[in-house]
């Protein structure tokens, strides 16, 4: 397709604000996949592209997220492990089911989720009893394996429920779920991107310079994370579930794909 400047008008900003909002609480790709699809990019190039622009800043992430000793690398590595093999289930189970039903579903998981985390103390909001290692790890597979399934058949919002999973399940610390959940992102990214990239279906300028801005959108998301954005995790997640609710809702109307 032919780029217009309209698209990196529309494209860029979008994907700023998603780099910003998935670095500190994921979910990002709610917003800057749906700014492809405004902007009139053709719905499998903007899911390849996005992919680029998403790798692009999330790479960011998890460089500073490890730097600052974020990421339990022997959880990570497992963990990615098994979001591989549930990714994987999960788009076989797609070919076989209607996502309709999925997206049914989804109407009853969102509220409950929003629920949980409004009457949870997870996420920094208070004092957990810690898990033994073993015990972490195992909770922790099992999460990236059901969620990385969920991300293999449906996606949107796939951080944040796996932040959700592994502070409130696997009872880790805010901060090294985060950095387990970019390294689960950043891993499943790539491998999607090279996938796109071989069929031909990413736009290389848009997702190159839309992935720039979602890199300044990440470093700026990473720093106020770091520097105690951990308090307003909880409600940039009820926004990020908000927004992925009224989604799922305009798309079982027929008013949104």
């Amino acid at each position: 397709m032919t780029l217009t400047l309209l698209h990196f008008v529309i494209v860029c900003p979008l994907v700023f604000l998603g780099g910003f909002v998935d670095a500190v609480a994921g979910g990002g790709g709610l917003i800057s996949l749906p700014a492809y699809l405004i902007a009139g990019v053709p719905p499998h190039n903007a899911i390849a592209t996005n992919k680029l622009s998403s790798a692009m800043g999330t790479t960011l992430t998890t460089v500073r997220f490890a730097r600052k000793g974020f990421i339990p690398w022997r959880q990570a590595a497992v963990c990615v492990v098994f979001a591989f093999i549930g990714s994987s289930l999960g788009a076989k189970l797609a070919l076989r089911l209607d996502p309709e039903i999925f997206t049914l579903l989804m109407l009853v998981i969102l509220p409950l989720v929003a629920v949980y985390v409004l009457r949870g103390k997870s996420l920094g909001q208070g004092e957990q009893t810690p898990c033994s290692p073993r015990k972490t790890l195992l909770v922790g597979s099992l999460a990236a394996l059901v969620i990385g399934g969920y991300d293999g058949f449906y996606g949107p919002g796939t951080g944040t429920f796996l932040l959700l999973a592994l502070t409130g399940l696997a009872h880790m610390e805010l901060t090294r779920a985060n950095g387990v959940t970019k390294a689960i992102n950043l891993t499943t990214n790539l491998s999607a991107l090279a996938v796109f990239l071989l069929g031909g279906k990413v736009l290389l300028p848009l997702g190159l310079v839309a992935g720039c801005f979602g890199i300044l959108g990440n470093y700026l998301g990473t720093r106020f994370f770091i520097q105690g954005g951990v308090k307003f995790v909880k409600p940039v997640i009820l926004v990020v579930l908000t927004i992925f609710f009224v989604k799922v809702i305009l798309q079982v109307l027929g008013i949104s794909a």
